[in-house]
């Protein structure tokens, strides 16, 4: 036998460089699963430690990293946030989100309920769900989207605090979605089948509702980085919001600001579609001014089965094309 025939043959010296190559290419990539597993905790763990010095609790219970080597699983029992400074907390279930391999930017995350929240001036909360899922597209610096969806939605006063909780609202699905726009934040969302309790709203009574809206929060990239403590100084660009009721709709349109001193201002549209159905709701929901509102939409109804009509705010002042309407108190 020659020395030449020892040799491999060309097609099995390919085999092995390219077994080889997955080897070493499996390896780099389990040693940098295994990294992002340990720096996820370790900086789970410095930032609940770092906000405990401030006087804050928070974190997210029995955190744990799985799915190894086919996807990248953090979930825990729990999140908690409790700032006894500001004597505001919120808890909820269990946290679970997977990024797969072959979408390792776009992960999935699933949040079992209930939110449980409490802050001054509001009575704790019981907030419910048959199912809420976010879904992150990761980018750099900023996520380029940010989208929930939430089905069998339902809120009452925390029945832990209260012997008799109060029914809130409930709806049967509701979703948004956030996108940066250059240095602004556009945001798209819906809901279907929002029932406001008329115990939450003081007696009046409201029918089930479906809506709908997209608006763009100008320079809202730092404003999410940093939430501004005031409303004084924001703009929104409204391109639609959307309620309607069986036949009942109302359409609004426009830009929207509060200047330095807290006064509104606002080019409005609003549009709306058979008026005598939208005053029946608005005649049920505010009974002591129904005779007013039956007036006044007659004579919108007037001007056709969907008429519109401009709503102008300056400076506090609010008129609906010619008809005043009063002032507008200074927002904080």
């Amino acid at each position: 036998m020659t020395s030449r025939d020892e040799r491999p043959s060309k097609p099995r010296r390919r085999l092995l460089w390219l077994v080889a190559f997955i080897v070493v290419l499996f390896a780099i990539y389990s040693g940098g699963w295994f990294y992002l597993a340990d720096r996820l905790k370790t900086e789970a763990n410095q930032a609940s430690a770092k906000l405990q010095a401030s006087g804050i609790v928070a974190g997210c219970a029995n955190l744990t990293v799985s799915g190894y080597p086919m996807s990248f699983t953090v979930s825990c029992d729990n999140i908690a946030y409790e700032d006894d400074g500001r004597k505001v907390a919120a808890s909820t279930g269990s946290f679970n989100a997977v990024a797969d391999i072959s979408s390792p930017l776009s992960p999935v995350a699933d949040l079992r309920g209930p939110l449980r929240t409490m802050a001054p001036g509001t009575p704790p909360l019981f907030i419910d769900w048959d199912q809420l899922q976010a879904n992150v597209k990761m980018w750099w610096p900023l996520p380029s989207s940010v989208s929930l969806r939430a089905d069998g939605l339902s809120g009452q006063t925390d029945p832990q605090d209260d012997t008799d909780p109060v029914q809130l609202f409930s709806a049967g699905k509701a979703a948004g979605e956030l996108q940066p726009v250059g240095q602004d934040v556009k945001y798209v969302g819906s809901f279907g089948d929002l029932e406001i309790n008329a115990d939450a709203i003081g007696g009046r009574v409201l029918p089930a509702l479906d809506g709908s809206g997209e608006a763009t929060l100008k320079n809202g990239v730092a404003l999410v980085a940093v939430p501004p403590k005031s409303l004084r100084g924001q703009s929104v660009d409204i391109a639609k919001l959307d309620l309607s009721s069986g036949t009942a709709r109302i359409t609004v349109s426009g830009p929207i600001s509060v200047d330095a001193e807290g006064l509104v201002d606002a080019n409005l549209t609003i549009k709306l579609k058979d008026p005598k159905a939208v005053a029946a709701i608005l005649g049920g929901a505010m009974p002591e001014h129904k005779s007013e509102i039956e007036q006044g939409f007659a004579a919108i109804a007037m001007l056709g089965k969907e008429p519109s009509l401009p709503l102008k705010i300056t400076k506090g002042k609010a008129s609906l094309g010619f008809i005043p309407l009063g002032k507008i108190k200074p927002v904080d």
